[in-house]
């Protein structure tokens, strides 16, 4: 869920302070002079040990013994890593402390302002503060940080956002939004306004990010950008170093590999630089002097980082904005339900464009029907496209390359019976069965085992026929359809990331698309039931923001651009799409969970684990009087129960969004007595799951 700023969320939890046991053997060391005292953040993913421990500074650290730092200590006979968060004269413990081992280095790599970030981070998630830290701070590199300074660095940014920044800047892409040079001139005077954007089609995203992080940076701040993967982040770098100049910014990435991303991220913890952009880690970037964050597509699930606690970059940098006096602006060319909760709320206001700006910048849009359409034209059911999407494909294909979004990658990635309709399983496991080729025998897709003689169980029919049809199978089928084309496929296997303006067939998965030089003269959006269809909440949410995802990146309507997505014309989701009215959906999509009580509109955490341990921690919870639990039931997938885990389950905790603190001290609480009592088998705890039905 993403905070607002009325509400207690980031309320820190009240721990008593305590200390590490000496050792018996009499201690030959001298304390420092003054504060002796230091407070460490022992690196355990333990809850119940998720507080600081009190150290004693021996004299031969004082010196290095600085907060921030990385040091080691001894815990519970072993010597474990942790961060010294802070120096004191005395301690309240009243036996005698421990001496820290060692310091690792004196390099402050933990800052305050992120030192309280991810503690309320951790607090958010029902998690512990070393979890939190450890997405936050990458591991060091003691060769990068040991090196001597590069005397051609600039200097700290801090010190020269001044004199670099120019008063006014070319607003760019932002001057076709009516409050868009409003937004860059309040950015330009150290203020911080929070803005949901919602983006035109075309490509100049980037640069209107770039513009905005350069009006931050003229007004003496810095700037983070999170944005969902690295061709994102190549092309926000490559604006950033049209706008900044060098030296400004560093692009962080895991591709960098651990030395450069290490020496980069050091540039920004010394101040060297003061933007920043990069995926989900970056999250925790420590820019001097905070006045921006940005965070681009925040429905993309892979903001939501898959390590516990489990953050999501959106909550993060909310967060961040709001403890740091930042502005905001959470972006894409759809709109999600909680960017829509905090324009509600009044934390953020709308970014969008007027209306006869967009259909001056869109595409048409037309919705084709279903498989009965293909009756009509030969060559259309060979291609498997209804007559619509074929001819407007046919005509498209004149003048520039052709996209096809095909929701699933592979070749035939779901079976059925032929005769029945039955979805064809596994004999041994119940799984799926897929084709990975047109040679290829049909397999188990959890299993692998091959499935050469399978007979429907129902009707004992032995013919398979596809329910959903991969990337490979439909650039197979377009080859065939369209045999004077080239046709180029981009997925998993290899993502492409730009194709030229020649005409030709391009097959992507949704996430993988490439842009086009001069935009694509046309797009199919392919199976729109497969993604409308998913027994997932936000099913019809993430099916509208890959259909703009990829008809963004097609000419407006003007120059002969034109969408074709096949779905039911009146399902509401396809209706958003054709009207190009992403806030009105979500708007919608939003009041309907409030009246039904789905998220955003309260706040769920699902409890996951052995059925057992799942209905012991559920009963240890002292939940708040406004929270209800939902379950536990089996886990499924795909309405059938998980095979590989039959004995998991699940249960939903929901509140009321004032009560988020209430439930997460609670389940923080009964995880913890779980762990003093060295219960190995936790259940998994997930507050704000991305999938809840």
């Amino acid at each position: 869920m993403t905070p607002q700023p009325d509400s207690d969320e980031g309320a820190l939890f009240h721990v008593p302070r305590t200390a590490a046991a000496a050792p018996k053997a009499p201690e030959k060391r001298k304390p420092a002079a003054e504060l002796p005292v230091a407070r460490v953040v022992v690196d355990t993913p333990l809850p119940h040990l998720d507080r600081t421990f009190d150290y004693r500074v021996p004299e031969t650290l004082a010196a290095s013994a600085v907060p921030g730092c990385r040091v080691m200590v001894r815990f519970s006979g072993q010597l474990l890593g942790g961060f010294l968060l802070e120096r004191a004269a005395d301690s309240d413990f009243p036996g005698r402390l421990a001496y820290l081992e060692q310091v690792v280095s004196p390099e402050p790599v933990l800052t305050p302002e992120i030192r309280d970030l991810a503690r309320a981070v951790a607090d958010r998630y029902a998690g512990t503060l070393s979890d939190v830290l450890r997405l936050a701070v990458p591991p060091r590199h003691a060769r990068v940080e040991n090196a001597p300074a590069d005397p051609s660095e600039p200097e700290p940014a801090a010190e020269s956002a001044h004199r670099t920044g120019s008063p006014e800047q070319d607003p760019g892409p932002w001057v076709d939004y009516p409050a868009g040079p409003s937004f860059l001139s309040a950015l330009r005077a150290g203020q911080a306004p929070r803005a949901v954007w919602t983006a035109l089609p075309g490509p100049d995203r980037a640069d209107a990010i770039a513009a905005a992080a350069d009006a931050a940076l003229a007004g003496g701040r810095g700037a983070v950008i999170v944005v969902p993967d690295g061709r994102d982040v190549d092309a926000v770098d490559a604006a950033l170093g049209r706008r900044l100049g060098t030296g400004r910014h560093v692009a962080l990435t895991a591709e960098l590999g651990p030395a450069e991303r290490y020496r980069r991220w050091l540039s920004v913890l010394r101040g060297g630089v003061s933007a920043v952009v990069g995926t989900r880690a970056a999250m925790f970037a420590p820019v001097r002097d905070l006045g921006l964050v940005v965070l681009w597509d925040d429905g993309y699930d892979v903001h939501c980082d898959p390590h516990a606690p489990y953050p999501h970059a959106r909550t993060v940098l909310a967060m961040r904005a709001h403890r740091a006096g930042a502005a905001a602006l959470i972006g894409g060319f759809a709109r999600t339900t909680e960017a829509t909760q905090l324009v509600e709320s009044g934390w953020a206001r709308p970014l969008a464009a007027d209306r006869a700006t967009l259909r001056r910048r869109a595409p048409r849009v037309r919705a084709a029907g279903d498989d009965s359409e293909l009756a009509r034209d030969e060559a259309a059911r060979a291609a498997r496209l209804p007559s619509l999407a074929l001819r407007v494909a046919r005509e498209a294909a004149a003048s520039g390359p052709v996209l096809i979004q095909v929701p699933r990658r592979g070749y035939l990635t779901s079976m059925s019976c032929s005769r029945c309709r039955s979805t064809a399983r596994c004999d041994s496991c119940r799984g799926p069965l897929a084709i990975r080729s047109a040679h290829a025998m049909p397999y188990c897709r959890w299993c692998g085992r091959i499935a050469g003689d399978w007979h429907c169980p129902s009707c004992g029919d032995a013919r398979l026929r596809a329910n959903v049809v991969g990337a490979r199978r439909t650039a197979e089928e377009l080859g065939r359809a369209f045999p004077s084309l080239a046709v180029r496929t981009s997925g998993r296997d290899g993502v492409l990331t730009e194709v030229g303006s020649r005409p030709a067939l391009v097959v992507a998965t949704p996430g993988a698309e490439p842009a086009a030089a001069g935009g694509y003269a046309a797009a199919l959006l392919l199976d729109g039931w497969a993604l409308l269809g998913r027994a997932d909440l936000r099913a019809g949410e993430e099916a509208l923001r890959r259909w703009y995802n990829a008809a963004s990146l097609v000419r407006p309507a003007a120059d002969g651009g034109q969408v074709v997505v096949l779905a039911d014309a009146s399902l509401p989701t396809t209706q958003a799409l054709v009207r190009w009215d992403p806030a009105g959906f979500a708007e919608r999509e939003l009041a309907e969970r409030r009246e039904l009580g789905f998220p955003p509109a309260v706040t769920m955490a699902s409890v996951t684990g052995e059925s057992a341990h799942v209905r012991e921690l559920v009963e240890q919870i002292d939940l708040p009087e406004s929270a209800e639990l939902l379950g536990p039931v089996p886990v499924t997938s795909n309405g059938t129960p998980d095979s590989s885990a039959e004995r998991t389950e699940r249960a939903l905790l929901r509140v009321p969004r004032t009560a988020t603190s209430a439930l997460t001290r609670a389940l923080k609480v009964a995880a913890s007595a779980r762990s003093a009592r060295k219960d190995d088998h936790l259940a998994q705890v997930r507050v704000d799951p991305l999938h809840v039905v």
